[in-house]
């Protein structure tokens, strides 16, 4: 059970996110009535070690902590790729991405594609990227906080959801980006701490690295510290699956998903926006650190007799013992850590699903204003805008909660999550891709391309779930499935672009490089703060540790 002083603790923590929140959003409109830039994108006034952490803060939720646990525990550090390839599309993000975005002073990645392409293109993705972020940024985030506080206070997972829910969306709603980006910065270092004491303690506990090592060497299990698998691995995460499938997931979630590159988007200039990105991209690296390796400290201490699995555990039909892996992090926090220190954990675990619940909130009021609301009403006033995405974000909390019973039914939340990714990305990161990079990627080729591409995605998804593995893409992990669907995409909007030939307009052809070294002719900043010197050394880095970790 959980003290009284850990719950004083976890009470104190949202009670001060909430007044940090509220007090940054009512500043700012007691200085000056509040214009949309401003409550939409902090009046571009964002600096890049803010922008680093409320990207990882977006990005990171109650339900990578819960998840990446289970998931160390059940295959190792397999699904820390999902943390250490986000490094090579956050590079592309500040490379390629960002410059596009800045320059053109677009407020939303729709009102990109409608400059690039034109406004079926924006609609379509407005209305992606709502539903999106509905289900993939609060839904499931709400899933998995509810579990874990149901778990360790025992209050009902949708009475406690409905509390988070309304106490989020206060500050949200009032403070906007300004509000979002404050919190979330103060939130990414909770959780980093807190990830950080139980990584500490689960590490203490087994006696380190090699004591690790013996006990899942004599468990014939030392696979589980590899990061790539061969070819035909039963997890369907073998190296191929993950350099060819995760791009496209990737490509999409940071690149051309408004939730999380809204914080670039308020860069004060696009060297603060650019290295911002790349922060994040060194951030990301902790992740299999104290996100996923504690997991498996967990399954070598449960193989060692040191943590116990029966309050997870029931029994099956046949008499087997069933293990409801989801519980390992709570299971960790109770067993491994003192009086005291659980509440920080739990504030942690809060930390994430609020900034994910936040940014999210935040992204839906954007694009329903300026992508859907001032689309037909183009007369609309500042004040107006404001409170129309004020509204939306309210109506999209309550909308992720009524899904709640549907999403509830995924036995993992995290392949949950990925699998419904894999369907939805391919489309969009194509028409966003070919747009930068060809010349010829004209606007009736990504039209059809998103809509084809999308109703591709949702047949393929039905079909698994319908017909499972009796279909001849039942078996089809869902990394290459994504990469398969993506080359499909690639080939109908190669095919469209020759059958309706571009006819650029002024705009539009100021909104693709000519050549993939033109983005890198700006300068940057002097010295180690320089975007080219931090890429060169992210990469560096990253293909050290997959050397060590292969």
């Amino acid at each position: 059970m959980v003290s009284t002083i850990d719950i004083f603790i976890t009470i104190a923590y949202v009670l001060f996110i909430v007044t940090i929140g509220l007090w940054t959003g009512v500043k700012k409109q007691a200085v000056k009535q509040m214009s949309s830039s401003d409550y939409f994108l902090a009046g571009k006034s964002l600096r890049w070690p803010m922008i680093g952490l409320a990207l990882f803060a977006t990005n990171i939720s109650c339900l990578h902590l819960v998840s990446l646990a289970q998931s160390g525990f059940d295959t190792g550090l397999l699904n820390g790729n999902f943390e250490w390839m986000a490094a090579s599309t956050l590079i592309l993000l500040a490379l390629f991405f960002i410059p596009f975005y800045i320059r053109s002073g677009v407020s939303t990645l729709p009102d990109f594609l409608e400059r690039r392409y034109n406004k079926a293109c924006r609609d379509w993705l407005a209305f992606i990227s709502i539903i999106s972020a509905i289900i993939i940024h609060i839904a499931f985030s709400f899933l998995a906080g509810g579990i874990v506080l149901e778990t360790l206070f025992g209050i009902n997972m949708y009475t406690s959801i409905v509390v988070i829910a309304a106490l989020t969306g206060l500050y949200t709603i009032v403070g906007g980006l300004r509000a979002v980006v404050v919190t979330e910065s103060i939130q990414s270092i909770v959780l980093i701490v807190g990830a950080i004491i139980i990584t500490f303690f689960a590490w203490n506990k087994i006696g380190g690295w090699e004591h690790m090592t013996a006990v899942l060497k004599k468990d014939y299990s030392l696979n589980k510290l590899s990061m790539m698998r061969p070819l035909g691995d039963s997890s369907g995460m073998s190296w191929a699956a993950v350099f060819l499938g995760y791009p496209v997931l990737g490509i999409w979630y940071w690149c051309a998903d408004q939730t999380i590159v809204q914080r670039a988007l308020g860069a004060k200039d696009e060297n603060h926006a650019r290295v911002g990105a790349l922060f994040c991209g060194f951030i990301k690296i902790l992740p299999v650190f104290i996100f996923v390796l504690p997991g498996l400290f967990a399954y070598a201490l449960y193989r060692s007799n040191d943590l116990d699995l029966s309050s997870i555990q029931q029994v099956g039909v046949n008499g087997e013992t069933i293990t409801n892996t989801k519980g390992i992090y709570t299971l960790m926090i109770t067993q491994l850590v003192p009086t005291g220190l659980v509440g920080i954990l739990v504030a942690a675990l809060l930390s994430g699903l609020m900034s994910q619940i936040a940014g999210a909130l935040n992204s839906i009021a954007t694009l329903a204003s300026y992508d859907l609301y001032k689309r037909y009403k183009p007369k609309t006033s500042e004040r107006k805008l404001v409170t129309v995405g004020r509204w939306s974000a309210g109506f999209a909390l309550l909308f992720s909660i009524a899904l709640l019973p549907l999403l509830n039914q995924y036995q993992s939340l995290f392949e949950g999550i990925n699998d419904v990714i894999a369907h939805i990305a391919p489309p969009i990161t194509c028409v966003f891709l070919l747009g930068i990079f060809w010349k010829r990627a004209s606007a009736k080729s990504a039209q059809y391309t998103l809509w084809l591409g999308s109703a591709l995605g949702v047949l393929v998804f039905a079909i698994n779930k319908i017909m499972g593995k009796e279909t001849l893409i039942g078996d089809i992990p869902f990394m290459m499935m994504a990469f398969y669907l993506f080359c499909a995409c690639v080939f109908i909007q190669v095919v469209f672009s020759y059958v309706y030939p571009v006819q650029h307009t002024e705009e539009s052809n100021k909104l693709y490089w000519k050549s993939i070294w033109e983005p890198l002719q700006s300068k940057g900043w002097r010295g180690i703060g320089n975007y080219k010197t931090l890429s060169a050394l992210l990469l560096l880095v990253m293909a050290v540790l997959y050397l060590l970790f292969q």
